[in-house]
């Protein structure tokens, strides 16, 4: 018996029935090992060697594979066909290495590009070798966003308290989205005007004619700028003789769009459909993996993530013979249509993304798919179809028009353009982000000579308006344009910018918070290069040459961390004043703007000579004034929206339904309740029954903006992580009153945020554990670790008998009792550890421990006080 190994156990259940009894097929559930969240993962003085650690949840999988290795005559690779995939393959591999369970079996690689009967089974028949060169690209991006996030994100936290991670494409990514908030705030909007006739031919037919020239001059958009001028012009027009000067039409055609990529499909079912990169991703999934259809389960399309724009010949038949069938020759063009990518560094170019059977008609399995694949799929099979017809055949007319008024001559225009055979347009047509100028319908028959009645002239007054804010369709198509990023990545990179709080959608639009500005501006302003895009582009081009065998991937990352650790080195002593006032003097038209008045913008409104400047505080940066504290005016960066805040998605009592658990089948729903919105497996349960498992949305996690995958995540809390090697016990990671943490026998750690709980390792956790231990009190319990104080040693928030304090060594200041906590920053935690030192060092109950005498008899004047005071009462009463 063969062994297959797959991703997806929705995946295996289909492949086992199309390869039926000689074959096993065993599901991995995606990446069995990754890179620990610790320093050392990635070692560049070892020439990049890497540590890989088993994934919790993937160690029993593991087991099974291994075991099942065992009985087995062979062992077949078949993950997805992409760089990703051959990793995956070759993790299970290396894994099987190092438990000797491979011994002398053959091991082969196995690639299709459809789950469907055909295409596994020809692809069973033609094994192959893992891609070594695709396995190398895969180490090189892997620790490339290793070194960067792990050496970029520690930088941000010291020098910009409040920033949580920097990524080496999202970083780039949200560069873009503030780049255009900036272009829109620079914007200063130009009046113009616009005049139009409304004209009559001699049979009384009617049409727009729209200012064009005038006295020999060539009017454009903008010419015409005051209404003095556009008055001025009406009056010549209102007295004014028309005539038709000229009639040209020419016949053009409208060619269609190629079948989808992985990011045309993203962009096109935000336009039409209303669905996000995550969401249009995790539909496509499940009609890649397969769906029931009439008691067999298929694979409705092929593989999602792909550059590719052409399609495989006996596709492009089928698609060919359905058109000629159900649309009529005219709608079949004499020869097959073939496309090329476009895309800069496009790479990993199989098939576009099609129906497996373009003979599966959308309103045929619409019954078998939910609302979401429905539509998916018919989008899909529609620009499949369509690709392959006959162009659209249109005639575009201008007419000509002259208008004389004594000695004044002004020409007019009218256009309009009519469709004389449909095409690929009885079928589709693709959606725009903004609308097209182009006047679609059809002009009245003339010819030049003709003479024509002005019914009415009007004059327009408008204005320009300032560039649009991205969608996630047009950001992707820009990020694609450049060259930065890949197919794959486009939806995770959309899911960090918005759950890392760096930006927010606005009616689809998506919005820098000052978070994610501060952050740019501080990457800008000290890491240049690295967010630049050609630089980006051409880091994609070297590993792209990577996994053609061209370069070396040690040899792009030597390049790149030379440079790389010489700027982590210059920025190394920096501190936190000069971050801010290089921030200030970037950000300064954003954070400063023009008043009104004219006066000095960064003048403090409240004691008037004092400068105002970004600060950091309890809730993150703020505008301040320099004369603090004797001057206490401060403001928010940027003022809030007029409804205060961006509303969460409203939902039903029933809640919203996200998809399905692939693991039991039960409903995953997004609910709101007392406490807020939350996430909850599976419906209510009859009474008597057990409740279903339930989950609060962590701070800075909006309704809106949950899908199935971070639903999933929230329900699998609290994970267990590992053994704890001295103990023998669990430890787990899980999110709590405080925040996100890790426990081991009834002890807490604190986690830098809600990514970690999903990600921490063993290694990670029990070091954690470790710290908080050898620095924490007996009974003492570690609310915040802000941490490394400047002549070393952690820095913490704790909870004490008496109330929260910071803690650095010996060293314990309490927290006013108007600080929260969770919202102390390093720096104020200094300046209160610092001020304690001054004073003698130790708190209260310290010395109290050292001389339990002086604390004995302080207690007693207490009591004695306290009895006379009940004396005093009781004799009053």
């Amino acid at each position: 018996m063969d062994l297959v190994i797959v991703e997806s156990p929705a995946k295996a259940k289909t492949i086992n029935k199309y390869l039926g009894p000689d074959y096993r097929v065993l599901a991995s559930y995606g990446h069995v090992r990754d890179l620990p969240s610790k320093d050392g993962s990635v070692r560049p003085d070892e020439d990049f060697a890497m540590s890989w650690e088993v994934a919790d949840k993937a160690k029993k999988r593991l087991s099974d594979i291994a075991e099942a290795a065992k009985s087995a005559d062979r062992i077949l690779l078949a993950t997805d066909p992409d760089r990703e995939g051959e990793a995956i393959s070759w993790h299970v591999l290396e894994v099987l290495r190092s438990r000797k369970g491979l011994k002398d079996k053959p091991v082969a690689r196995v690639v299709f590009n459809a789950i469907t009967k055909r295409a596994v089974e020809e692809a069973m028949a033609h094994p192959r070798m893992i891609d070594d060169a695709l396995v190398e690209a895969y180490l090189a991006r892997r620790a490339l966003d290793y070194l960067v996030g792990f050496s970029l994100s520690p930088v941000l936290w010291r020098k910009l308290p409040g920033a949580r991670s920097a990524g080496r494409v999202q970083s780039v990514a949200l560069r873009l989205v503030c780049e255009r908030e900036s272009e829109i705030e620079r914007f200063r909007p130009q009046e113009y005007w616009s005049l139009v006739a409304n004209l009559a031919t001699p049979a009384k037919d009617t049409f727009v004619a729209r200012l064009v020239a005038a006295d020999g001059k060539k009017l454009t958009k903008l010419s015409i700028g005051d209404e003095a001028q556009a008055t001025g012009l009406k009056a010549l027009l209102e007295g004014a003789d028309f005539s038709v000067a000229s009639v040209e039409s020419k016949p053009h055609s409208r060619n269609p769009q190629p079948p989808f990529t992985t990011s045309t499909l993203q962009q096109e079912a935000q336009r039409k459909l209303g669905f996000d990169a995550s969401r249009t991703m995790q539909v496509a999934q499940r009609l890649y993996e397969g769906v029931d259809i009439g008691g067999e389960t298929i694979g409705l399309i092929t593989y999602m993530r792909t550059d590719g724009v052409d399609m495989a010949p006996e596709a492009v038949a089928a698609v060919r013979d359905l058109i000629s069938g159900d649309f009529g020759k005219r709608y079949l063009p004499d020869q097959p249509r073939r496309y090329f990518v476009k895309a800069k560094n496009a790479q990993e170019a199989h098939e576009a993304i099609r129906p497996t059977d373009p003979a599966r008609l959308p309103a045929h399995v619409a019954r078998q798919l939910d609302r979401d694949q429905a539509k998916l799929y018919e989008l899909i099979w529609k620009r499949t179809v369509a690709s392959q017809m006959s162009s659209a055949e249109m005639e575009r007319t201008t007419i000509e028009v002259d208008a004389r008024n004594g000695e004044h001559q002004l020409g007019l225009r009218a256009t309009g353009s009519v469709v004389r055979f449909d095409g690929f347009l009885t079928l589709y047509q693709e959606g725009r982000d903004e609308p097209e100028d182009e006047e679609d319908g059809r002009l009245p028959a003339v010819a030049a000579g003709d003479g024509l009645d002005a019914k009415s002239v009007s004059a327009d007054q408008h204005f320009t308006e300032p560039p649009p804010r991205y969608t996630e369709a047009s950001l992707i198509k820009k990020m694609e344009e450049l060259g930065i990023g890949r197919p794959s990545t486009y939806a995770q990179t959309m899911t960090v910018l918005r759950d890392r709080g760096y930006v927010r959608m606005d009616k689809r639009r998506l919005m820098p918070e000052d978070k994610g500005r501060l952050v740019t501006a501080f990457l800008e302003s000290f890491f240049r290069r690295y967010v630049e895009y050609d630089f980006t582009a051409d880091l994609e081009e070297k590993l792209d040459k990577v996994s053609a065998g061209e370069l070396s991937w040690q040899a792009v990352l030597r390049d790149f961390w030379r440079d790389f650790q010489g700027n982590l080195d210059d920025i190394k002593d920096l501190r936190v004043s000069q971050v801010l006032e290089a921030l200030n003097e970037m950000l300064g038209d954003f954070v400063f703007p023009p008043r009104e008045d004219g006066s000095d913008p960064r003048s403090c409104p409240s004691c008037g000579d004092g400068k105002l400047s970004l600060k950091l505080g309890r809730f993150g940066a703020f505008i301040g004034c320099s004369n603090y504290p004797e001057c206490r005016y401060t403001r928010q960066i940027t003022e809030p929206d007029a409804e205060g805040e961006v509303a969460q998605q409203a939902m039903t009592a029933e809640g919203m339904q996200l998809g399905e658990d692939p693991e039991t089948g039960e409903s995953v729903i997004l609910r709101s309740g007392r406490f807020g919105p939350y996430v909850q497996l599976g419906p209510d349960p009859a009474k008597g029954e057990e409740k279903p498992k339930r989950s609060s949305l962590p701070r800075g996690w909006q309704a809106d903006e949950m899908t199935l995958e971070k639903a999933l995540q929230l329900l699998s809390l609290p994970r267990e992580v590992g053994s704890h090697p001295e103990t023998g016990k669990p430890i787990t990671a899980g999110l709590g009153r405080y925040g996100p943490f890790v426990s081991h026998d009834g002890k807490y750690a604190n986690l830098e945020s809600i990514e970690d709980v999903f990600t921490v390792g063993a290694n990670r956790a029990i070091s954690l554990l470790a710290e908080k231990k050898g620095r924490g009190r007996s009974g003492a319990k570690e609310l915040k670790a802000l941490g490394e104080h400047p002549d070393g040693g952690a820095v913490a928030v704790m909870e004490g008998r008496y109330g929260p304090y910071v803690n650095h060594g010996k060293i314990n200041a309490t927290l006013p009792k108007d600080k929260d906590p969770q919202a102390i920053t390093l720096e104020e935690a200094l300046e209160l550890i610092e001020a304690k030192a001054e004073k003698g060092g130790k708190t209260k109950k310290a010395t109290a421990r050292k001389t339990p005498a002086r604390k004995s008899t302080a207690k007693k004047p207490a009591a004695s006080k306290t009895k006379s005071a009940k004396a005093k009462a009781k004799a009053e009463g």
